[in-house]
């Protein structure tokens, strides 16, 4: 795998420390060991910061989310509106809690 321009972002030495201190919060967390050459470093960033209950975990994304060329996410204001029947559904243990 080769670091192309697209990841370019990663020389940054700034953003690169936030990345590790994501990705030091997510295994921690989640016990997934994220790398800096996985293709999609970016996504998975931004899923695992979507699920994680840790505030630190959150901040630091915050910080780094909007330094990422070409990161689309899904802020608050771009988020549809929950209703009833496109609420997320909470789930304990894989099974669907009401």
């Amino acid at each position: 795998m080769s670091m192309g321009s697209e990841n370019s972002w990663l020389l940054n030495p700034v953003l690169l420390k936030l990345v590790h201190q994501c990705r030091r919060l997510i295994q921690s967390e989640f016990g997934v060991r994220l790398h800096l050459t996985d293709d999609d470093l970016e996504q998975r960033l931004a899923e695992y910061a979507g699920k994680t209950r840790s505030p630190d975990l959150t901040r630091t994304w915050e910080k780094l989310a909007p330094q990422i060329p070409g990161l689309e996410l899904a802020g608050p204001e771009r988020e549809p509106e929950k209703t009833a029947e496109n609420r997320p559904k909470r789930i304990y243990r894989g099974q669907v809690v009401e």
